[in-house]
């Protein structure tokens, strides 16, 4: 299953784009929706990730609008590997009691550490609460994608890729090696992450690697 991420502003933009996708991650820190339009959005019967990325927002006010997502049907929420403890905790406890799965998701924009390393990271975003973990490394030479798809081989719910051109491949692949889903841009121009490939072209690379 490929995973389009969106940062439309216009809320009606959104919602035809999430009815063109299998399944989206919306990403409400870029969007800049308000209550009433993160409300709409969730309530579609689709397959939706509820992001908000710290920065520009303040933790409290994230929590909020995660917590009008996750009221309104979202099927994920996603929290930072490294939020605080009790940011984490209370998004944690109140998307299980709304039957919302949580994603605990860690990102390195600058390199992948070594195998170790990631292993630790995936079993601590379980003890946690995750019920998925979802690990994004930037690709600096090509043993970097070895060692993410190497996480496969554990069992859990999981999606590792890689960030970055060279980290491109780990996107074609990881559904084929257990990833609960991939993520790709909505089209070329609509990149939220390094080296995101458009729905499209994912859609097609993965139907040309079924075909054979």
């Amino acid at each position: 299953m490929i995973c389009a991420s969106i940062a439309e502003k216009d809320v009606e933009v959104c919602l035809k784009a999430i009815e063109k996708v299998e399944m989206a991650e919306i990403r409400i820190d870029l969007t800049e929706f308000n209550d009433e339009e993160i409300r709409k959005v969730f309530s579609l019967r689709k397959k939706l990730i509820a992001t908000c990325r710290p920065g520009k927002i303040k933790d409290k006010d994230r929590a909020l609008m995660l917590k009008v997502a996750i009221e309104s049907g979202s099927t994920y929420v996603d929290i930072e590997y490294e939020a605080p403890e009790a940011y984490k905790n209370d998004l944690i406890d109140f998307a299980h009691s709304h039957q919302c799965d949580v994603i605990i998701s860690y990102h390195n924009y600058e390199k992948t550490p070594d195998l170790e390393e990631l292993e630790h990271i995936v079993q601590e975003c379980y003890t946690q609460g995750a019920d998925l973990a979802k690990i994004a490394t930037h690709v600096n030479v090509n043993r970097d994608n070895s060692k993410i798809l190497s996480l496969y081989k554990a069992p859990g719910r999981l999606v590792a890729i890689g960030m970055g051109d060279l980290g491109r491949i780990s996107r074609i692949v990881a559904p084929f090696l257990g990833a609960e889903f991939t993520y790709a841009s909505l089209n070329e121009a609509g990149a939220t992450a390094p080296g995101q490939i458009s729905y499209e072209k994912l859609s097609q690379f993965i139907l040309e690697i079924q075909e054979i």
